[in-house]
């Protein structure tokens, strides 16, 4: 393997917090091991595998963020066996120390896993990322429900059937399956609850708010949206033979990024993804996932679960947007024989627009 192999580039680094980063505190893989698995203690020969520069494993973007949460406080190991904190117990300046350092693993991991890879020995867990809403929260998956127009005559739908299904009432249905057993995966301690968007409570409000749909349906991300200051606007449709479209509005203008059919089959439409603070609780998010068509939403949501693509489109964000209190990128979504193909965030014709809010 040549010494510049990014993969040995990351296990040394690996090895070297471990061993360098507090060079008064002896760390070993044993105690690292059982600070990361908790209650069930990882294997040391997985962070053994994880530092052996002559063969390395790629650790998964969930461990790697362990990394950077157990490196960004002392605090960590004041007692043993060593601790690893959750977010929500670090402090303003350990949080920036974790966010920095998570970026900078996510970037070389992102070069490590473009040469091969050796796989992980072991049940890893689904790469946290931007779906990781930290410990013991509540997070909101809310759908637009179907119009009724839609639903009559559909005995599945009516509740007074004794066939009555309460999910076929829900639009994106396929990105709202997709999106919420991902959600499950990467936030164990936490409540996940999905919703149409007749049936918020006050309270659901101010959680971790995840909404799929545009604004034909979702009146709550019509209403987030129109709360945020962004510059792109989802043109709603007028009636079905509509094909709308994003707005984004420039010094040069307004640009209008528009689904493409080919004699009315749909055969590209364009995504949204947006995270920024959610504006009735400053402590919690609000991300929105949403397309011209359904296709387009289902894109977005498994451009960052698909697992063959949500690690580099994590690190993309992260490299792109990290520490931003807001962001936001229209994306294209192909679709080919029916079909949603998950976007490559990496490749510059797939982003059609991006936009962060300064940080200053």
């Amino acid at each position: 393997m040549s010494p510049d192999d990014p993969r040995r580039a990351l296990a040394h680094r690996l090895r070297s917090l471990r061993e360098g980063h507090w060079p008064s505190v002896r760390i070993t893989q044993h105690q690292l091991a059982e600070a990361f698995g908790g209650r069930t203690p990882l294997s040391v020969s997985l962070i053994s595998s994880w530092e052996n520069s002559a063969k390395p494993t790629v650790p998964p973007v969930g461990r790697l963020e362990a990394y950077a949460t157990f490196f960004a406080t002392m605090r960590s190991v004041e007692t043993t066996p060593y601790r690893l904190l959750a977010y929500s117990q670090l402090t303003n300046e350990e949080r920036a120390s974790r966010d920095a350092l998570r970026a900078e693993l996510l970037l070389l991991r992102e070069q490590a896993a473009a040469g091969p890879v050796v796989a992980p020995t072991g049940h890893e867990s689904p790469a946290a990322g931007f779906w990781h809403f930290g410990d013991d929260n509540i997070v909101t998956i809310v759908c637009a429900q179907l119009p009724e127009s839609l639903l009559r005559g559909f005995s599945y739908a009516d509740p007074a059937s004794p066939d009555y299904v309460a999910l076929y009432t829900y639009a994106d249905l396929d990105a709202l399956i997709e999106l919420y057993g991902h959600i499950r995966a990467v936030n164990p301690t936490n409540q996940v609850h999905f919703k149409t968007a007749q049936e918020l409570t006050p309270d659901d409000y101010t959680s971790h708010l995840v909404l799929l749909g545009g604004v034909d349906w979702n009146f709550v991300t019509r209403d987030l949206l129109d709360r945020v200051e962004l510059p792109v606007k989802q043109v709603a449709r007028s009636d079905e033979q509509d094909i709308g479209g994003f707005e984004v509005q420039s010094d040069d203008g307004t640009t209008l990024f528009a689904p493409q059919l080919d004699r009315g089959k749909l055969v590209g439409d364009v995504g949204h993804f947006y995270r920024g603070r959610n504006p009735f609780n400053a402590k919690r998010t609000v991300t929105i996932c949403n397309g011209m068509y359904g296709r387009g939403t289902l894109g977005v949501v498994r451009a960052l679960t698909d697992a063959r693509f949500r690690d580099r489109n994590d690190a993309f964000l992260v490299r792109q947007f990290n520490n931003a209190p807001a962001f936001s990128i229209l994306t294209r979504v192909e679709v080919v024989m029916g079909q949603a193909l998950t976007p490559d965030w990496t490749l510059p014709d797939t982003r059609l627009h991006e936009w962060l809010e300064d940080s200053a």
